[in-house]
């Protein structure tokens, strides 16, 4: 058999490929067009796309040996199986990357309690009953911090394996409530703040799971006297026993009213004020505390993920959400639509609106929309008026929260910490990758949990960004909400939870 001489390797084909991927990477980040996600996004798409015109370049227009194709499509195929079964897909930061992790990696670890700290049973009387603390904006006044943690260390006092959620901590007392999936259930868990150990649970037959969007419940509960709600991410709202969790009443909003769920799951935690729970169910929809019936509706609109929260502008007291493409203000007792304010549609509507002095208000989102500051009126005639003072591009808050302090704004921008003068809008500093995470303010300095599980301490300082220190609390993908009862910080993530004490100095309650 006579063999034929072997053609030359045809590789302008691949270089072309290579050289139209370069040119697209730095175009989409150059071209000063999108948001950060967007442009991740296409990234990743420029990528697969160069791998699949290059293996049709090797099969087709190479000019190499079949044998030699066949045998790199082989190496190409062991590739992807041994990497399929070394690694497991863990859905998407909050930009959008996707996460891998070792399969043998420890996905749950065990409960973890240390025993050091029962000599110190000392709890602040002061809880957390709610989403973002008491008055619902992150702002923890009753606990000083001690900064210097090289001498004075947070201790660990408890950590322990969770199912997945996004949901944050309500405490009260000794009890840290929080909502979990497990299997087809969603379940709402108390736990005892000292110990971690299960005081109670109730569950709910629901699931809500996406690549993008993740796996479980989505709202922090509320405790209100001796009431817990909790909302679902499928719109179940339940009212609990504080004590035992039996269910007293239970609806599903979405349902009774008539209206479409949120399409990335419900996030929205209600607001328990006298005699009401207020959540957003394709608008403002306000209950009976105690025997669930309807008390009013409010404008009816698309509801966000941002949750509903009470605060007083122009010398009217009023629950505002952050709706889908809508800012609404509702009169507390009857529901009465105060004003609104449109919004960007085409974004999620998740970070809370921050009031600001002289009945100000600042509503901020990501995807490359940013802030605007508002301020809110009222005419002769006692009509509400909204009218916009700046807006900047400077502060995109995806789904984290804006602090105000001493006059300056201080929050995440498009994971990014940064720092904006409210006067204008102008940005004073930005430094500090934290990703998607989360801030509380504790007296005088920032709490950060970031999205990798870390906590660090940030100066609230307008002239430059400066961290006290930090910590590695958790594992998995911290977009839960921290919480502090006094000097005990809970924090959890996607798969795991954990209690700490923090050095606190000079603490009185």
């Amino acid at each position: 058999m006579v063999e034929h001489p072997s053609k030359a390797i045809r590789w302008w084909p691949l270089w072309v490929v290579i050289i139209l991927a370069i040119l697209g990477t730095l175009v989409t980040w150059i071209w000063d067009a999108g948001h950060r996600q967007d442009k991740i996004l296409l990234t990743t798409m420029i990528v697969i796309g160069t791998i699949i015109l290059g293996i049709l370049w090797l099969l087709f227009f190479s000019e190499m040996r079949w044998r030699f194709r066949l045998l790199v499509l082989t190496v190409i195929v062991l590739g992807v199986f041994l990497s399929n079964n070394l690694f497991q897909f863990k859905g998407f930061s909050g930009d959008l990357v996707p996460i891998f992790e070792w399969r043998w990696q420890e996905g749950q670890t065990a409960v973890q309690f240390n025993s050091e700290n029962l000599s110190v049973p000392q709890m602040s009387i002061t809880d957390y009953p709610q989403y973002l603390g008491q008055h619902r904006n992150g702002v923890i006044s009753t606990t000083k911090l001690n900064l210097d943690w090289e001498s004075a260390p947070p201790k660990l006092v408890w950590r322990r394996p969770i199912g997945a959620a996004w949901s944050g901590f309500a405490i009260a007392g000794n009890s840290a409530i929080t909502q979990e999936q497990e299997g087809a259930w969603e379940k709402v868990v108390c736990y005892a703040l000292h110990t971690g150990d299960v005081k109670w649970s109730h569950q709910d037959r629901a699931r809500y799971n996406t690549s993008l969007a993740g796996l479980g419940p989505r709202a922090t509960p509320t405790i209100s006297g001796n009431r817990v709600y909790t909302l679902g991410s499928t719109g179940i709202l339940n009212c609990l026993d504080f004590e035992t969790g039996e269910q007293l009443w239970t609806t599903n909003i979405f349902e009774e009213h008539t209206a479409d769920a949120p399409t990335w799951g419900v996030s929205i935690s209600p607001l328990a004020i006298g005699e009401l729970v207020v959540v957003s169910a394709g608008g403002a929809v306000a209950y009976h505390r105690e025997t669930g019936e309807v008390a009013w509706i409010g404008y009816r609109t698309k509801s966000g993920y941002s949750s509903p929260f009470l605060t007083t502008l122009a010398g009217v007291e009023q629950i505002v959400i952050f709706n889908q493409g809508l800012v609404t203000a509702h009169d507390p007792l009857s529901g009465e639509l105060l004003w609104m304010q449109p919004w960007p549609t085409a974004v999620e509507c998740v970070s809370q609106p921050v009031p600001l002095s002289d009945d100000k208000l600042l509503v901020s989102s990501g995807y490359g929309v940013g802030a605007k500051l508002f301020q809110i009126s009222r005419n002769l005639t006692g009509e509400f008026n909204v009218s916009t003072i700046w807006e900047t591009i400077y502060l995109k808050a995806k789904f984290t929260n804006i602090i105000y302090y001493n006059n300056y704004l201080y929050g995440l921008d498009d994971g990014i910490f940064a720092c904006v003068n409210p006067a204008d809008g102008t940005r004073q500093w930005k430094r500090g990758r934290y990703g998607h995470g989360q801030t509380l303010l504790i007296s005088d300095v920032l709490l950060v949990l970031t999205e990798s599980g870390e906590v660090v301490l940030v100066d609230p300082n307008p002239d430059t960004h400066i961290e006290h220190a930090r910590f590695a609390a958790i594992k998995g993908k911290a977009w839960n909400t921290p919480a502090l009862a006094g000097d005990y910080l809970l924090v959890r993530s996607d798969r795991e939870a954990a209690c700490y004490q923090l050095p606190t100095i000079n603490t009185e309650y």
